[in-house]
Formats: C-alpha cells, structure tokens, sequence
C-alpha cells in the first residue's frame, strides 16, 4: 500500500487532479466544438429544458456579468438559444439547441472515459468511499463559502 505523506494539503492533490482531467478532456471536447466552462450550463439545460441567466448563474456558481458573457459566447457558437420567457417579458429563457443536444452524449461520454481512467484499479468499494469523501469536501466547502458571503 501506498504511504500517504499526511503533511501535504489534500485540497491541493483535489486540485491536481481537476487540472490533469481537464487536460485530459479538453481536447476532445473541444473537437466536440465544447469547452470546459461551459459544461455546467450545457447540463444543467439538458436536465430542465430552459432556464434564466438568473437560474444559470446560480446553478453554475457564477456571477451575472460572466454568465452573461458565457451565453452570448455559447449563443454564438450555436449551442444555445434565447426566447422571450413566457411568464417574465424582462428576461428571456435559455435552452439547448437541437446540434448541442445531438453532440451532448459523445461528450458525455468523453467525460465517462476520463472518469474509468482516473479511477482505474479502484474497487467499487474504493469508488464509493472516494465519492463520500467528496462529496464531504464540497459540502464543507459550500458551507464555508456560504459562511462568508453571508
């Protein structure tokens, strides 16, 4: 088994491993005419259908100017579309179009991939443990934020 130097910032080996993924995805998805910031939008629309810059931004944990500025690049690239909302004449709402719906799954599973890569040699024991774990971290984390905005 492999001696864990406890002295080291484990946040700092989360971090490690989120840059090297994303390298690791990138470049396909980029191929897929996708970009890593992106993703959180490209699911969240794809699980609600359409919804507000407002929704967007909070799901995405951004703020509004870059959110705004994420759309109207991802607008222009084709992969979403505005119309007028319904129930709120002052905003509009945002929804995938019918090409990103299409390209979605071979990015989704370029994402698989990287993931059975990174967790290669685990046990599904092993698997779930890391997912508890960190899923741990990011409520500890969200909660700090939350702490410190309020």
């Amino acid at each position: 088994m492999m001696k864990i130097d406890l002295s080291n910032n484990p946040v700092k080996l989360i971090g490690q491993a989120y840059r090297t993924s994303m390298r690791l995805v990138d470049g396909p998805l980029r191929a897929l005419g996708f970009a890593m910031g992106q993703l959180p939008v490209l699911v969240a629309l794809k699980k609600s259908g359409s919804l507000s810059q407002a929704e967007l931004a909070r799901l995405a944990q951004v703020e509004q100017p870059s959110m705004a500025q994420l759309l109207n690049r991802m607008e222009r690239d084709g992969l979403v579309q505005r119309v007028p909302n319904p129930d709120d004449k002052r905003s509009q709402l945002v929804s995938l179009t019918a090409g990103a719906s299409e390209r979605m799954p071979k990015g989704k599973a370029v994402m698989d991939a990287a993931s059975r890569q990174a967790l290669a040699g685990f046990t599904e024991e092993e698997r779930d443990q890391l997912m508890t774990l960190l899923l741990r971290v990011n409520a500890n984390l969200d909660r700090a934020v939350g702490e410190t905005v309020s």
